[in-house]
């Protein structure tokens, strides 16, 4: 930095928030803002609806939530009032319906206020307001308009900044009303959900930004878990070229403090780059991450999920363990007359390999009673699905009653494949209230069981998962000698049609045209749609793919369209 004068000295504050604890999510802007005053920042930047937390989904519609916004937002000027030359900017929902609230106004916004030495000197509505994915902005934010550039920093070294939110960086008039406002850096403040690939499709879209408009930007990011959806972090900042100028860690919360400098009349950031990681180590940490968020904020001890000896169960206790560590995640294997010797063996291993909590609970007694008190309805008919999925509700029913003695909440084992298939049995397998890898593809789960084997990011000093349960076929054993290629095709193949449908939503025509089997994509794709029922039905889960069975995917369950 010989040649540049030293500007202005900001701090992005990646905070992982709590929706509607305005109290809280407020003290922990104010702590960072003050610690990033002590180290030489005249500029804290927060993320979207840091206030609030994001998605507060229909809490937007409540009069009282907004008041509640209204009163945080001064509390955080108030309290920073005594810290000169500070600005800090803050996201919140202000406004409302004039037929609800006694405040004259008619529309609610998705705003930043910028707040200084205890005043609010700005604040800016969300212009472009997204309405796709996951996203529902429209149903609660009216778009606004205008502009906001402020000023930041000490007198004589005075930085204009462009404040935009989210998606408004997406599209090119923003940034160049900002620009043509006088604004010499854009501060872009956002909550965008995480999605395999999302870290680099920003950072490229931001590029795309900056390169036209000729202006640095900087990119302030939520993070943390909320119900569905991840966060990663993973704030950055951007020369007016398009480099790379400071990257900060993804999944965890971290003060990112740029540097900005003056040559001439062009602005300058830099700062530490993180570097860019696997896609598997993201997928990895934001399952990790969206589990710990789920049950820590909402309250839960301890989690409990049924262990079998299969991959699925075996990923989601690996995953759980690196989540909440060993001695909060207990184990139960419920072996039934179909069970084999390997899936006790293995079960047994791997619980044994993270020191978690492993009990073992017979239901050969009560398939057996459930058989005797059907047996004059079932006269003459063979065994079916009837009794398999008999075996699945006996299972669901015992974890559930551990769950209510203890208060451990049950995770569920179920894969993306299973749940678009309807391969899981309704208040059996997919009892429970937490889908850990609902989203994951079976080859992803297979995929990642190897990367998580290879790879030891959390400490825990050995492989978790037995190679035996990697490389067996998968199987339900709820009948002799089952295996899941019986009424499946191979998962590689179910998975490609499942992509090219269900994410990315290809014809029948369009799939079989790729080289498919017409049978495998017409089997697949009616089993799709005949079990939306079930899926309505399925516990939330972590979101890790572009379009994943939650928010993303609203299709009738009643339903004769076919192509």
């Amino acid at each position: 930095m010989t040649d540049r004068l030293m500007t202005l000295k900001l701090c992005v504050a990646q905070l992982n928030f709590l929706v509607g604890d305005m109290a809280g999510n407020a003290q922990k802007i104010i702590d960072a803002a003050r610690a990033a005053y002590a180290q030489g920042a005249r500029l804290l930047l927060t993320p979207e609806l840091s206030i609030c937390g994001y998605a507060a989904e229909d809490l937007f519609l409540r009069a009282a939530f907004i008041d509640a916004c209204d009163n945080a937002v001064d509390t955080v000027a108030r309290e920073l009032a005594g810290l000169k030359d500070m600005s800090v900017v803050v996201g919140h929902p202000t406004g409302g319906d004039s037929r609800t609230r006694s405040v004259a106004v008619q529309n609610r916004f998705n705003a930043a206020s910028v707040l200084r030495e205890g005043v609010v000197v700005a604040t800016y509505a969300k212009r472009e307001l997204p309405n796709y994915q996951v996203f529902d902005e429209r149903r609660y934010f009216t778009p606004g308009q205008g502009v906001c550039v402020f000023e930041a920093g000490e007198a004589g070294h005075k930085v204009k900044v462009g404040l935009l939110i989210c998606e408004d960086a997406w599209y090119e008039a923003p940034a160049r009303e900002a620009q043509a406002a006088g604004a010499e850096l854009l501060a872009v403040i956002n909550a965008s959900p995480f999605h395999s690939g999302k870290g680099d499709e920003r950072e490229q879209m931001m590029r795309e930004r900056v390169q036209a408009c000729g202006l640095p930007l900087v990119y302030a990011h939520l993070v943390g878990g909320q119900d569905e959806v991840v966060f990663e972090g993973r704030s950055f900042a951007l020369n007016a070229d398009g480099s790379v100028a400071a990257r900060a860690p993804s999944f965890i919360e971290n003060s990112l403090v740029a540097h900005v400098t003056r040559a001439q009349a062009a602005i300058y950031l830099e700062a530490d780059v993180t570097p860019e990681r696997s896609l598997d180590a993201d997928l990895w940490d934001a399952l990790v991450l969206g589990l710990r968020d789920y049950v820590g904020k909402n309250g839960f001890p301890s989690v409990i999920l049924g262990l079998s000896g299969g991959i699925d169960s075996a990923l989601v206790l690996a995953l759980a363990v690196d989540a909440l560590g060993k001695d909060r995640v207990r184990t139960l294997m419920m072996p039934s007359p179909y069970t084999a010797d390997i899936s006790w063996i293995d079960a047994r291993e791997m619980a044994a390999r993270l020191g978690v909590r492993y009990d073992e609970i017979s239901i050969v007694p009560e398939f057996e009673a459930f058989k005797k008190s059907l047996a004059g309805e079932f006269q003459g008919l063979a065994e079916d699905t009837t009794e398999e999925n008999i075996q699945a509700r006996i299972r669901g029913t015992l974890l559930m009653a551990l769950s209510n003695k203890f208060g451990s909440i049950v995770l569920t084992t179920g894969n993306k494949s299973e749940l678009a298939t309807g391969y899981c049995t309704l208040y059996g397998d997919m009892a429970g209230g937490f889908a850990v890898i609902k989203d994951l593809a079976k080859t992803t789960v297979f995929r990642l069981a190897r990367w998580r084997n290879q790879n030891d990011p959390y400490g825990t000093g050995q492989a978790p998962i037995p190679e035996r349960i990697i490389t067996r076929p998968p199987s339900a054993e709820l009948r002799p000698d089952q295996t899941d290629q019986d009424s499946l095709p191979a998962y590689a193949v179910l998975d490609a049609i499942l992509e090219r449908y269900m994410e990315n939503d290809q014809s029948i025509e369009d799939i079989v045209a790729a080289g498919f089997s017409r049978l495998d994509v017409e089997k697949v794709t009616r089993l799709i749609k005949i079990n939306e029922y079930k899926r309505r039905q399925a516990p939330v889960g972590i979101r890790v793919t572009h379009r994943s069975f939650g928010k993303d995917w609203r299709y009738p369950i009643t339903n004769k369209f076919r192509a």
